[in-house]
């Protein structure tokens, strides 16, 4: 018995071991030095022309706190924000470049994790637009995490981020995992300060960053929030072909933009562009106040772009409350399966007929999903039509966030 014992222990070893070394050839590898260029990549955050539908603008936020952006066509300085509803979220750090050089490292570096075998990179791959294309995620010791990955996508525009709504700022977004008992285990982050202060080449890249070497837990929150902040997705087919009517579009893409923007599918109102997420904006449809796109205010209640889509009569996972989770963006949705919280459905197609036919009539629905006699909302879109809306979800890939440079893995 007790060497049976052994062996068992034994192989667990050379198990936990094996699953490290894969991991980290995903992402870092233990004693490597990343491989930065002399002079940083340039982080900041610029919206193309199209994305909407007018001049390019840069964005800057103000001492107080306002999100402001400079037109360059008109010079016109505009409350981007309160204008639009989606601007960059002001509680989050300004974006310099070597701070999200830093940030960029530390996503790639399994050392954030207790046993240095996960690294924010490891759930959250550049080649699926930082999603982790399984249902859940093997966290530092083996173990399933209870949820779906979700992909990290223009998360600085966002106002409410994990599947729960929990954060409102990616600063508590980035940080969550490395403390979460299954995902990266380090419960206390003042573990990981000693632990980063000893590798050699990260004093350099703190002091480049922050004007001395001293590592802290903000200023790890703040680097890996600067360079999650600044990986956006903004040039599609959707978006080069907005600022020219949509003329490029085929006959198929065609069908299914009209059907995504229709009121039989209502999928806009839920994943409104230029997002294509939750207007969960002060006065949004899914933000604070309940407003609705009719106008006016709802009951003053944040829902936090959250909803309740009709997966089942009853949730197993209560998500934010009452069966809701948070509405996430469709940017590079072809790329970011499997889908919902759960996993649950591999492919779009799935995820159209579910839409089509398959919403339940839990007792939460969203009303967007309900017909005016309240009862669940089936379009019942023929196989042409849900080949439409599949071939219209494809033109928001954007092929290059896939292979930019300044996002890659560093130890590579």
């Amino acid at each position: 018995m007790k060497n049976n014992l052994l062996l068992t222990a034994a192989a667990l070893g050379i198990f936990i071991w094996f699953t490290a070394c894969k991991l980290n050839d995903e992402t870092g590898t233990i004693g490597t030095k990343p491989n930065l260029p002399i002079q940083p990549f340039d982080y900041a955050l610029n919206v193309p022309l199209n994305f909407m539908g007018g001049a390019p603008i840069d964005f800057f936020v103000t001492e107080n706190g306002d999100t402001v952006v400079i037109n360059n066509g008109g010079g016109i300085a505009v409350d981007f924000h309160n204008q639009f509803g989606f601007g960059f979220n002001p509680q989050n750090p300004q974006i310099t470049n070597p701070g999200a050089t830093l940030g960029r490292v530390l996503f790639y570096d399994p050392q954030l994790s207790l046993n240095n075998s996960i690294a924010c990179a490891s759930c959250h791959k550049q080649e699926l637009a930082f999603s982790d294309g399984v249902a859940s995620s093997k966290g530092f010791a083996g173990k399933s995490t209870p949820r779906n990955s979700m992909a990290i996508l223009n998360a600085g525009f966002n106002n409410n981020l994990f599947w729960d709504s929990r954060e409102s700022s990616v600063k508590g977004l980035v940080t969550r995992p490395i403390q979460n008992h299954i995902e990266m285990g380090v419960e206390e982050m003042q573990r990981l300060e000693k632990k980063l202060a000893k590798v050699d080449f990260y004093p350099d890249l703190f002091q480049a960053a922050f004007g001395d070497s001293r590592i802290t837990e903000d200023r790890i929150a703040s680097a890996l929030s600067q360079f999650v902040s600044s990986i956006t997705t903004t040039n599609s087919k959707f978006d080069q072909e907005s600022a020219n009517n949509f003329a490029g579009f085929t006959t198929l893409e065609t069908m299914g933009k009209d059907l995504f923007f229709s009121a039989r599918t209502n999928c806009s109102r839920c994943h409104a562009a230029p997002n294509f997420s939750a207007p969960d904006f002060v006065g949004g449809e899914y933000g604070s106040g309940g407003g609705s796109f009719e106008g006016g205010f709802g009951n003053g209640q944040d829902l936090k772009g959250g909803a309740n889509n009709g997966l089942d009569v009853k949730y197993s996972d209560p998500g934010i409350g009452h069966d809701k989770f948070r509405i996430p963006s469709l940017r590079n949705i072809a790329l970011t399966g499997p889908y919902m919280h759960d996993g649950r459905f591999k492919t779009l197609d799935e995820v159209i007929e579910h839409y089509s036919t398959g919403i339940a009539a839990n007792t939460n629905l969203d009303k967007n999903l309900r017909n005016a006699d309240g009862s669940p909302l089936h379009p019942n879109l023929n196989a042409l039509e849900k080949k439409a809306l599949i071939a219209f979800l494809h033109t928001l890939t954007d092929e290059t966030l896939l292979t930019e440079v300044k996002y890659s893995n560093p130890f590579k």
